[in-house]
């Protein structure tokens, strides 16, 4: 397995660029956080086109050079110490061609985000760079909870991770260890057969989605089968399933783990007979506990499920 580097801590004053990579945002939706930052003693250094909107089939934060642009001056500034991401949606798949690794290699930072962030996250994954799956700047209709962002910041400073969630009766029992991988289910499925695709053997897998049918979800779970992707991993952690099926929009907290979706991934996968574990709090939930993507996880699933990074 290739050797994953960690980005190093920041210290106070470090600046942090702001940047969307994806869809298109406005100064009101960030404001929040931007002040976030400033209030944690970091600079927040703003993307060039931020707040650009380019309208083609989907509002994009401006064009796919303009989204390139501000992606690859944050990863390559020596003057940047992280890179966090306004907000998903769409439109991360159309940078991965162009993204530029050079100066980063040299002066690696953590890339926070989630949801569309995935394949930036599995694109630095494969280039042997750690990142943090974890809340937006933006924050969503159903909030975020501040221990939220204090995890991330948590990580920032250099801290270690340990979670520790009540069982679920679907949950698998067992134990293992190997390197977190995944994020968004859609967008797992979307790099599958790419060479953008996340490598899957003798990893543990996280997923989690919002929005979609129960059929589409059944899709992306069989694509992963017919890829064998879970003849390959060693352990599955299933986030936040929200506003799934016929669930009415804007789901509150305890709607965000739609037990339908989770008995249609536990159908699914009863063959296998790696720990499982389901209703763990990160995804398009508002309470989205931050997790790091090429860590090192140890997972221990029984009465209680703990999962703990060690890097």
């Amino acid at each position: 397995m290739k050797r994953i580097i960690f980005p190093k801590s920041l210290q106070k004053g470090d600046k942090i660029a702001v940047i969307s990579p994806a869809g298109a945002v406005e100064p009101s939706q960030l404001e929040k956080g931007i002040e976030m930052i400033r209030n944690k003693s970091y600079e927040p250094v703003l993307g060039e086109h931020l707040y650009s909107n380019f309208s083609n089939g989907y509002h994009y934060a401006g064009t796919e050079k303009e989204r390139i642009n501000d992606i690859n001056w944050a990863l390559n500034d020596d003057e940047i110490s992280a890179i966090w991401a306004s907000r998903g949606g769409y439109g991360c798949q159309h940078l991965l061609e162009n993204i530029d690794l050079k100066k980063f290699s040299r002066n690696p930072k953590w890339y926070i985000g989630y949801s569309d962030n995935t394949v930036i996250q599995s694109y630095l994954l494969k280039n042997g760079f750690a990142s943090i799956h974890g809340q937006t700047i933006k924050t969503s209709s159903f909030g975020v909870t501040e221990e939220s962002y204090n995890l991330i910041f948590d990580i920032l400073n250099g801290k270690s991770l340990e979670y520790g969630i009540k069982s679920h009766d679907l949950n698998k029992t067992g134990l293992c260890e190997g390197q977190l991988i995944g994020g968004n289910l859609a967008l797992i499925y979307a790099l599958l057969g790419t060479n953008y695709s996340f490598k899957f053997k003798n990893r543990i897998l996280f997923i989690e989605d919002i929005g979609e049918n129960f059929y589409a979800l059944d899709r992306m779970i069989m694509s992963l089968e017919l890829a064998g992707v879970f003849k390959k991993i060693k352990g599955l952690i299933v986030g936040g399933m929200t506003n799934m099926g016929n669930e009415k929009e804007n789901a509150s907290y305890n709607e965000s783990f739609d037990e339908f979706a989770n008995q249609l991934i536990s159908d699914r996968i009863s063959k296998y007979n790696f720990p499982v574990v389901y209703g763990f709090p990160n995804g398009h939930i508002k309470d989205n506990r931050a997790l790091i993507i090429g860590g090192n996880v140890k997972l221990k699933v029984e009465d209680k499920v703990t999962i703990k990074f060690e890097n």
